[in-house]
């Protein structure tokens, strides 16, 4: 029996590292307010660092799925859809130029959630009402990884190549490429995903006000 609340409506958004699912979010966050949609990231669900495996050099190595706390996010997920409000500790512990502070997540009718592992636990993806994937080509993906990696959380070029090639990419490969026909949506993402954006919001508007956009 599920947990989910049956007039709760989950849309799930995965895609490779660099894809562009923080921005794609973003921009759809822009369009709806915090009572018509809910936007829950695995992001704030990382392990703490000195938890996180090494690989056989020693370096950290974040894009595995218990590098996640995914049975904390797996029930925060369904506390939202029962009209339950969610705090969580913002994600920086990998970035030592920001400061942490609290997420307040309120529930609403449609909650999107957004991670690199949400097809990959068959208690999340059972939840999911609608499955979208971002995708871009493996050169769009590193390029926009550097420039992220090396600005945003200070990273030398030869630390972002490492995990690509050692972490990034494999991870890819397992726990993501095996669900690209089993998704609903695959939004392309190589020069601009503004076709899928606006698709998505119409959607959304339609759904959340049916009688202003019906005949």
């Amino acid at each position: 029996m599920s947990l989910k609340n049956p007039n709760s409506f989950i849309i799930g958004i995965s895609g490779g590292s660099g894809s562009g699912k923080t921005s794609f979010i973003r921009q759809i966050r822009g369009h709806f307010s915090e009572e018509e949609v809910c936007f829950l990231s695995q992001d704030d669900y990382y392990k703490a660092r000195d938890l996180q495996k090494e690989d056989e050099n020693g370096i950290k190595n974040f894009d595995l799925p218990e590098s996640i706390e995914m049975d904390e996010f797996y029930f925060d997920l369904v506390k939202l859809t029962n009209g339950m409000p969610v705090e969580r500790q913002e994600y920086t512990f990998n970035n030592e130029r920001k400061d942490a502070g609290i997420v307040h997540l309120k529930p609403a009718p449609v909650i999107i959630a957004e991670g690199l592992f949400l097809f990959s636990d068959p208690k999340v993806y059972n939840l999911l009402d609608m499955k979208i994937l971002i995708h871009a080509t493996d050169t769009q993906k590193i390029i926009r990884r550097i420039k992220r990696d090396r600005v945003e959380r200070n990273y030398p070029l030869e630390d972002v190549l490492y995990r690509y090639e050692h972490h990034v990419l494999p991870s890819f490969e397992s726990y993501i490429f095996p669900f690209f026909n089993k998704v609903d949506l695959i939004v392309n993402n190589n020069k601009s995903f503004d076709m899928g954006r606006d698709m998505l919001i119409a959607y959304l508007h339609n759904k959340l006000n049916p009688a202003t956009t019906t005949g």
